[in-house]
């Protein structure tokens, strides 16, 4: 952050910068004397270029020093009389907090709470009170909801969406609670190495190893790791005899890194293990190893929380699906790439995305039956949450029959002429018997027929001839016009609820971003993470529609660079095209343009990663493994050619899941499919699509059932 800031403030070239702070190694609590120590091309460029070594010079200045003020997020002082009575107050964006940080207001005496507030409690709070279901009640031990974890298909479940958790999930193969509650506590930097040897424990018990025995009743539950801090304590009492109160200190010494702390009772821990005849070594070796856990390690109790809320999701998503997904795109609305990746999810499991319908839509995403959901209209721009209660109350007196019936009966209400024209160009009027461009060409003249008979009527104006004659309204009639293009809906859509609702301008391209290995929106998202398919740097091929285009020019030559928005059927993420690249392809960077890049991921602290572009083309159609002159059904994977390398690697991996499914081979350079041998037919799971879409890529491995 430090060489980042000075970078800025010295006007360096964003790349230049960026590769500089890209050579601090990723470790936790690293200083920039140690990154120089460790890194020896950080020295080289230092010693290769003076303005780099200025840069970290002065980054070493600032290094430790405040950069701005924060709100812990959920942190809450109690006090007994006015806080500002023990400790001096500030305002930070509106709210009153303390001017200390929680360790100095520990320090004092005060009482510090965190109550976290959950998006995920009123998902589910929604979903199971539209499924009639007391959440309460549920089973905590049925297999079906055990599966979708050990499957992997935990989208839109609390703490296990992303991509490492789920290959995590898929090897460890959860069956329990308790499995679920050491799942959410290993995958964090810390205990994460510890996930390889946890899970390979669990499949083979016969495996675990104790450094004494009387670690076993406490280990035995985690196949032998230490994975919460409660064990940390339970060691302590168990083996050295410490009484509770003293153990939690020792542990809380052990997080915050107190080290004299520390040195002073291992002299304790050691002398407490001997009246249990556990030797000095034994016990300094578990000593150690508490000491290099402890700063990571989560509260089981925290673990158990978080493990059951994500339980209670997965089991509404198993029994409830299009209930829980209604619920769950409810709550993204203002963010827009988790409900396009929601959207897809539904897609995933066979659910329909109605657009909005004036008639049956709510405020929010609701399910109107086991395969559809309702868009809910608190999503479309322009249509303020009074007016939807207004169309919602009115149509308790019968469904709207036409434009004209929708705009008499809501005058008088809390009705606007731009809400109107937002739910005709959304399509939330489709079923009124008219297409979008009629409506939208015959509102200004039905608004205003309408609006001068119910002035007339509120100042008792009516005419005796008004009276007997036909209503003014019934005489407009609707223009003969086509509809709009396709495409013209599909970018209004866009545009008034952020999402392409009746179809999405890349459905076209999804077979060529399949067998080109072009990677997800979210795959780009996740990256950096830990576990993530995606590292930084990472060469990547992305597919997408240009949404935005910013272009600026760069301090040091004044040339144009370009930020681009690209957008999938999955979300959107920025990518990044500097001076020599946009030169070259400048031609092609056009809103609502689809293309392809090729380029880097970029991975910064606290913000979305990116792509930093090196070569932009256009997308174009391409085979996919897919058999089509015959409906066979099997497991389809594509080589270049009987000598392609990853023939034999497939094979190791096909031998572990021997099964009943046909297997089919095709090879590009013969253009012909081949069943393999009854023997080699596979079993179907998501473990086996995993590893061979690791392995062949994606687009070179096709499932159809």
């Amino acid at each position: 952050a430090a060489i980042r800031d000075v970078g800025r403030v010295m006007g360096m070239p964003y790349n230049q910068v960026d590769a500089v702070a890209k050579l601090i190694p990723n470790d936790f609590h690293i200083t920039i004397d140690a990154a120089i120590k460790k890194s020896s091309r950080l020295r080289a460029a230092m010693e290769d270029n003076t303005e780099v070594k200025r840069l970290i010079d002065t980054a070493r200045r600032v290094e430790g020093m405040p950069r701005n003020t924060s709100t812990h997020a959920a942190g809450v002082v109690i006090t007994h009389d006015p806080v500002s009575s023990y400790v001096p107050l500030a305002t930070n964006d509106g709210l009153v907090v303390t001017q200390y940080i929680m360790t100095t207001l520990e320090e004092l005496g005060l009482l510090k709470m965190d109550f976290l507030g959950l998006r995920t409690l009123t998902v589910i709070d929604d979903a199971s009170k539209a499924s009639g279901v007391d959440i309460n009640k549920i089973p905590i031990d049925d297999q079906r909801v055990y599966k979708i974890f050990a499957t992997g298909q935990t989208e839109g479940i609390f703490q296990f969406e992303s991509g490492g958790m789920k290959q995590m999930l898929m090897n460890l193969k959860p069956t329990s609670l308790e499995d679920l509650i050491a799942a959410t506590s290993l995958y964090r930097p810390g205990p994460a190495s510890q996930i390889d040897t946890f899970v390979h424990n669990s499949n083979n018990p016969g495996d675990i190893k104790y450094d004494t025995p009387m670690l076993e009743p406490i280990l035995k539950n985690t196949y032998g790791c230490m994975v919460y801090q409660e064990q940390v304590m339970q060691i302590f009492r168990s083996l050295a005899g410490y009484s509770f109160g003293r153990a939690d200190v020792v542990r809380r010494a052990m997080s915050k890194k107190k080290h004299d702390v520390m040195e002073r009772e291992r002299t304790a821990f050691v002398d407490g293990c001997a009246k249990n005849n556990i030797s000095s070594s034994v016990a300094n070796a578990i000593f150690d190893k508490m000491t290099d856990f402890a700063s990571y390690a989560f509260n089981k109790s925290h673990a158990a929380c978080y493990a059951l809320v994500a339980y209670r999701c997965a089991y509404l998503k198993v029994y409830h699906t299009s209930r829980f997904m209604a619920a769950l795109l409810s709550s993204v609305l203002d963010n827009s790439n988790k409900v396009a990746r929601y959207i897809a999810e539904c897609k995933r499991v066979g659910i329909r995305l109605a657009p909005p319908d004036i008639n049956s839509s709510m405020k929010g995403f609701t399910a109107a039956s086991d395969k559809v959901i309702n868009y809910g209209m608190l999503g479309i721009k322009g249509v303020g949450n009074d007016f939807i209660e207004d169309i919602i109350k009115e149509r308790q007196n019968g469904n709207f029959s036409s434009l004209k019936d929708f705009c008499e009966r809501m005058q008088g209400t809390r009705f606007n002429r731009r809400a109107v024209e937002s739910l005709i160009r959304c399509g939330a009027l489709d079923n009124l018997g008219a297409n979008r461009k009629q409506m939208l060409q015959v509102l200004p003249i039905l608004l205003s027929s309408i609006e001068e008979r119910y002035r007339k009527t509120m100042y008792g104006q009516v005419g005796l001839f008004d009276l007997g004659n036909e209503k003014a309204t019934d005489q407009i009639k609707l223009p003969q016009v086509d509809e709009f293009s396709k495409n013209e809906l599909l970018q209004m859509e866009k545009e008034i609820t952020g999402l392409y609702l009746s179809g999405h301008p890349m459905d076209k391209f999804d077979a060529y971003i399949e067998s080109s290995g072009c990677v997800r929106t979210y795959d780009i998202l996740e990256a950096g993470k830990s576990g993530a398919r995606l590292k930084d740097s990472a060469k990547v091929s992305l597919c997408g529609i240009i949404n935005h285009i910013t272009v600026k020019q760069t301090r040091s030559n004044k040339a144009n660079m370009a930020f681009v928005t690209l957008e999938d059927l999955y979300g959107s993420v920025e990518v990044i095209l500097f001076p020599n690249v946009y030169t070259r392809f400048a031609s092609q960077i056009i809103q609502g343009n689809v293309i392809t890049v090729s380029g880097t991921v970029s991975v910064e602290e606290d913000k979305e990663p990116k792509i930093l572009v090196n070569s932009v083309s256009l997308p174009k159609e391409m085979p996919t493994v897919k058999p089509q002159k015959k409906k066979r059904t099997g497991l389809f994977l594509k080589f270049s050619s009987h000598n392609d390398k990853a023939l034999d690697g497939v094979k190791k991996i096909l031998a572990s899941h021997k099964g009943s499914l046909p297997l089919y081979f095709y090879f590009e350079d013969t253009k012909k499919y081949e069943l393999a041998p009854k023997d080699n037919f596979v079993a179907q799971s998501e473990t086996l699509i995993f590893e061979l879409r690791a392995l062949l890529g994606d687009g070179n491995v096709a499932l159809i059932i």
